[in-house]
């Protein structure tokens, strides 16, 4: 069974704009399938996962674009970055669009060098799991806390329980344990060790796997949280500029999201490190050892599941339409938060997150310190799991999860 992806549409505006396109991101969130699909029969493909392509590809790079000649499908492009100046040629002498599609994940250091020898010739676009927009088959649409859009959402949403919801947050995003039957611990347990034994190894950073795992058990608990980078250390028994090593590594191949506090020179008082939010709920849930979606539900950490998984769905709003999610938090010293600000166009949209059905009037309460910025700022959103789309105040409205 295929799910269909709200990134095909944006694959084929890239791909018509730019030379080489590359789509990037955690392992097994559908990069490779996504392309095929939307291939034409033309289009060939080649794994460098395969040791004879990997090995013509690094000795041999002109040979290899002779035997695999444009269009072109390139995964684990990775493996070979010999190749890069290869087709940086070839694009300059062919001057065609949508010649290259390369796959690659981005936590190793050579995806940087594929940005820069490609610059101007390449459009990159981060993917990540399924959204719960792509599961109940809605049009995809860039989070916004603006009404008529929310209104107009509402009349082609799903409605989702509370149980739903949370079956959706333990299983997670991971297109295989959607399409398949199979046990959801197994899945991840295999993923870990993939991701662990395969891709940390190769990495130079990390010496200890069985340390980098413990590191990723304890992001895994903080999630939803503010970084701190000496906590983290001291619960792994490392060093603060070795957490802060490893959790870029994190970030950099899609599992961890940092979203940066909101800065503005009128505001005083601002702390200033990221909250940190895993991408994929169903591995952070098994990594802390959550065994069913009805104890997680009622547990302790339940509310930061909750906030972690309306963030991973914004964020993946914005991905699935090909853009950056403009996304900061606040928070200063008088214990004064907001959990999401969206900055667009100079305007700011606040947003709180609730596992609450109902919300309470002063949820929103914070949202005044955002008039001292000097910009305007529009009406704030309360995610939560209200059953409607109903205001609470005249700047606040209460927003089901399942809209986003």
């Amino acid at each position: 069974m295929f799910i269909d992806r709200a990134l095909e549409s944006v694959v084929r505006e890239v791909s018509s704009t730019f030379p080489v396109l590359l789509v990037t991101g955690p392992r097994q969130v559908g990069k490779t399938t996504l392309l095929e699909r939307v291939a034409d029969e033309n289009r060939q493909y080649v794994s460098l996962d395969d040791p004879v392509a990997r090995q013509l590809a690094k000795e041999e790079p002109s040979l290899f674009l002779q035997r695999y000649e444009p269009p072109v499908i390139i995964d684990e492009i990775q493996y070979a970055p010999e190749l890069l100046p290869y087709i940086k040629l070839h694009v300059d002498q062919n001057k065609r669009n949508g010649d290259f599609w390369l796959i690659g994940s981005q936590m190793f250091p050579m995806m940087k060098g594929v940005s820069e020898s490609l610059a101007g010739r390449v459009g990159i676009l981060p993917m990540q799991g399924l959204s719960a927009s792509e599961l109940n088959k809605l049009p995809n649409q860039p989070y916004t806390t603006e009404v008529n859009r929310l209104l107009s959402r509402l009349k082609i949403a799903n409605k989702m329980t509370l149980q739903e919801v949370y079956n959706l947050i333990y299983k997670g995003s991971m297109p295989a344990v959607h399409t398949t039957e199979q046990s959801v611990e197994r899945f991840y347990a295999s993923y870990v060790d993939t991701y662990v034994h395969r891709d940390i190894k190769e990495l130079s950073q990390v010496a200890d796997e069985m340390q980098f795992q413990r590191f990723l058990i304890a992001c895994a608990a903080r999630t939803s949280q503010m970084v701190n980078y000496s906590e983290l250390a001291k619960d792994v028994g490392i060093s603060s500029p070795t957490a802060k090593n490893w959790l870029s590594l994190l970030v950099t191949s899609g599992i961890v999201v940092l979203v940066e506090p909101y800065f503005n020179n009128t505001l005083k008082r601002i702390v200033k490190a990221p909250n940190m939010y895993f991408m994929d709920t169903g591995l952070c849930a098994y990594l802390t050892r959550w065994t069913s979606s009805e104890s997680l539900e009622v547990s302790a950490m339940s509310g930061a599941f909750f906030e972690t998984f309306v963030v991973s769905e914004i964020i993946k709003s914005y991905l699935n339409g090909g853009k950056r999610p403009p996304l900061f938090y606040y928070r200063d010293s008088d214990q004064k938060e907001i959990d999401l600000i969206i900055e667009e166009n100079g305007k700011l949209q606040p947003i709180e997150i609730k596992k609450s059905a109902h919300p309470k009037k002063d949820a929103g309460r914070h949202f005044v310190v955002l008039e001292k910025t000097g910009k305007k700022y529009e009406m704030g959103s309360i995610i939560c799991m209200s059953d409607d789309l109903v205001p609470i105040t005249k700047e606040t409205w209460a927003v089901p999860l399942w809209l986003i």
